[in-house]
């Protein structure tokens, strides 16, 4: 996806990006491949896929939720970023927090948000488990996301409990989640979660298929979860 055909692409689901934007993503893609050489980012640094796969990819939240509000995003196991940083720089007035177990991540991040001019954006290094039991931040968010960084009970299980009542959370994923919605059924339903639904689509220009589960918190996560690091890997709700 070159430069034209992401603007285009956007463009066709509503959303103008302008001269500043398109910058911001242009240096985002600079310093994500320079440090992607001094520490693992990502896998994919060819500057079509980093759009495709990654840009593009994080922006297309946007094209089922209403962006254009005001309100306080956390995103969960960013790595480099994605979704949030994408959504904030297409839509600047949202408020960012990210949560990231590893301190180089955050070091890039910092460091990321000032080169992109970035404002109202936190970086915290922590524990998903931990960070869901701070008082601070637990039943805060308006919206909390993540990006295919783990199966969605355990995604619910650090996750829902940052998210306050009537919040949203947005799990973004590849193909395949059916099985996985199963699986999480109950834990969703523990953790003071509904499924609302599940969005399925395919990236521009043969770029794989997508799924986006969108879940609304009905009522307060219990106060035992999340459980203890690691615990929720290792044997899911």
């Amino acid at each position: 996806m070159n430069l034209q055909s992401f603007q285009e692409h956007l463009k066709k689901e509503g959303i103008e990006i302008t001269e500043k934007q398109l910058q911001q993503f242009e240096t985002y893609f600079h310093i994500l491949v320079e440090w992607n050489e001094k520490m693992n980012l990502t896998a994919i640094t060819d500057k079509e896929e980093v759009y495709a796969k990654h840009f593009y990819d994080s922006l297309t939240a946007a094209f089922y939720f209403d962006f254009t509000n005001e309100f306080h995003l956390c995103d969960v196991g960013a790595g480099a970023g994605f979704p949030s940083i994408p959504l904030k720089i297409l839509f600047p007035q949202i408020q960012v927090t990210i949560v990231d177990s590893l301190k180089k991540r955050i070091t890039f991040l910092n460091h990321l948000a000032t080169e992109l001019g970035l404002e109202g954006v936190s970086f915290y290094h922590d524990r998903a488990e931990l960070f869901g039991k701070n008082e601070k931040f637990r039943h805060k968010f308006d919206m909390v996301m993540a990006r295919a960084v783990a199966r969605t009970s355990v995604l619910s299980e650090l996750c829902l409990p940052l998210l306050r009542t009537n919040g949203t959370f947005i799990a973004m994923k590849g193909s395949n989640v059916e099985e996985e919605l199963e699986d999480a059924e109950d834990a969703i339903e523990l953790l003071g979660g509904k499924l609302q639904r599940v969005e399925h689509f395919s990236l521009p220009e043969n770029n794989g298929e997508r799924n986006m589960v969108i879940i609304d918190k009905k009522r307060k996560t219990p106060k035992k979860f999340p459980r203890k690091p690691g615990v929720p890997n290792k044997n899911p709700l």
